[in-house]
């Protein structure tokens, strides 16, 4: 099932680690369309988005108390208890991030410290699309609680009823979320980033999407509105010797690849018998898989690599930089902390990935597309602000005034010399 790659040379990983993409010039212009005609439509335009883009025509597009009285009451109890429990795991891990920071005295008289403040408005893109991916509820809306964010805006595409899933609205009631939007793709990032009669504006969004919805944050980026990094389709590297199990392996890039065409998947393995076993276990688990057709697409972008040893296999590993990087190894401790680049890391065969993106306690919202190499996974840290203070004693400024004086006169700066000065006159 996947194009299998043996020993590549060092010049063709390039090609190797290349993400399936669509044409960049054509897509920013579809986004700026939709981006623009919201910002100058409003809410009108919202609904018209919301029609052409979803095939559904709403009167209004936030989500009502009853709605969500609805999907408490409808939702099966049983999902509520696993929803319940990865929420408590996901509290219990973030809350460890809150690490408060004392107060420094650099000099004599000076004291120096820095305060975390949440975000005061945030907005949250939660996709549905094929799937509505309630998860991303709790890696969102929790960090944002625990910071203490005092606006949180939660946006997510309506189903053909003009309806969002009730785990969707089970899961955002459980988390505080108050504000919920039915709006989706490039008009759900163009509302929250620009406000409309409706929508408030918010100052940070975060939340992964497609190519579209990715192009849209970036793109409101540069108007003034913070993201919390370039997440895009989902991907997976499993790096794999002859002690993997290859069910194990072959389900794995299945549960990335199940996401939609645009998902890729990469097997790196220093065993060739691994390889043909993995790709045959791939046919018989793919007959089983009900998105069979999204994950076959997947595929056909994805790629068995062939190394010659592992101390290469690694260094392709971390020129990859995955998303979800899973290590299947004899002794994937020592490789693990060879790694470099990546979003989040499965150590050993007992590790699948479906496990982070649900109930593990760590984020599953974390950089694609290579964005690894420089972006951390969302946390606690992505939703709030570290103010500096200082204060200092008269004794103090004076112990520091000939520092500041000569520093400043050097940059030819006299004004931030003499508000030293007059203060010790």
């Amino acid at each position: 099932m996947m194009n299998i790659l043996e020993f590549p040379e060092r010049a063709s990983w390039s090609t190797i680690i290349k993400r399936p993409t669509e044409d960049h010039l054509l897509l920013n212009e579809k986004v700026a369309n939709v981006l623009n005609g919201v910002k100058k439509g409003g809410d009108k335009a919202v609904q018209q988005y919301t029609f052409e883009f979803d095939g559904v025509n709403l009167d209004s597009c936030k989500v009502t108390a009853a709605e969500i009285q609805e999907a408490i009451n409808v939702l099966d109890p049983i999902l509520k208890k696993a929803i319940e429990a990865a929420a408590a795991n996901i509290r219990k891990f973030h809350l460890t991030q809150m690490n408060k920071e004392l107060p420094v005295e650099t000099m004599p008289g000076i004291t120096c410290w820095r305060k975390w403040v949440g975000i005061d408005k945030v907005g949250l893109y939660i996709p549905g699309g094929s799937a509505p991916l309630f998860s991303t509820i709790l890696m969102l809306g929790i960090p944002a609680e625990i910071a203490g964010c005092k606006q949180v805006v939660l946006c997510s595409p309506p189903d053909k009823n003009g309806k969002l899933h009730p785990a969707i609205l089970y899961a955002a009631n459980l988390v505080g979320i108050k504000q919920l939007f039915k709006i989706g793709g490039v008009q759900a990032i163009a509302a929250m980033a620009f406000g409309t009669e409706t929508i408030p504006a918010v100052y940070k969004i975060f939340g992964p999407g497609n190519q579209y919805v990715t192009a849209a944050k970036q793109m409101v980026q540069q108007s003034g509105v913070a993201i919390d990094m370039p997440a895009g389709p989902s991907e997976v590297c499993v790096l794999a010797d002859e002690t993997a199990v290859p069910a194990f392996v072959a389900a794995d890039l299945l549960s990335q690849a199940e996401h939609g065409p645009d998902s890729q998947v990469l097997l790196v393995s220093t065993s060739a018998q691994l390889i043909e076993e993995v790709n045959q276990s791939l046919v018989s688990q793919l007959e089983t898989l009900p998105r069979k057709d999204l994950a076959v697409k997947a595929l056909q972008n994805s790629r068995a690599v062939l190394m010659n040893n592992m101390t290469d296999a690694v260094e392709l590993v971390n020129e990859y930089a995955a998303e979800h990087l899973i290590i299947a190894c004899s002794n994937a401790n020592d490789i693990a902390d060879q790694i470099s680049n990546a979003g989040s890391v499965f150590i050993g065969n007992y590790s699948p990935e479906s496990v982070g993106d649900y109930a593990s306690g760590t984020n599953h919202t974390l950089p694609t597309n290579a964005y690894a190499r420089m972006y951390s996974g969302v946390s606690v840290d992505s939703f709030i602000k570290k103010i500096t203070f200082q204060q200092l004693t008269k004794e103090g400024l004076a112990a520091i005034a000939n520092t500041v004086e000569t520093m400043a006169e050097a940059e030819g700066l006299k004004a931030h010399a003499e508000a030293v000065r007059v203060r010790l006159k």
